[in-house]
């Protein structure tokens, strides 16, 4: 019974993993008609710059209050 249960095992990771990579090979389609003179870019142009600041901002602080939490710990523990 575990042999079986082993071989299912395979088959079904084997399974998996070939439709992962048919999905990566295949890819998007080229939209029809290709760009024109004045079209915006693919994902509107929107700006990155400042969410990708607020973000490392906010892991900075919530790294900093993990390790100020972790540091009190070990402190409430040696006393």
């Amino acid at each position: 019974m575990k042999k079986v249960i082993s071989i299912l095992s395979i088959l079904v990771i084997s399974l998996f993993l070939t439709i992962n990579a048919n999905a990566q090979i295949m890819g998007p389609s080229d939209p029809p008609g290709g760009p024109q003179p004045g079209d915006q870019p693919i994902g509107g142009g929107a700006p990155v710059g400042g969410g990708l600041f607020i973000l490392l901002g906010l892991g900075v602080a919530y790294g900093g209050r993990k390790l100020y939490e972790l540091r009190q710990k070990d402190e409430e523990e040696l006393s």
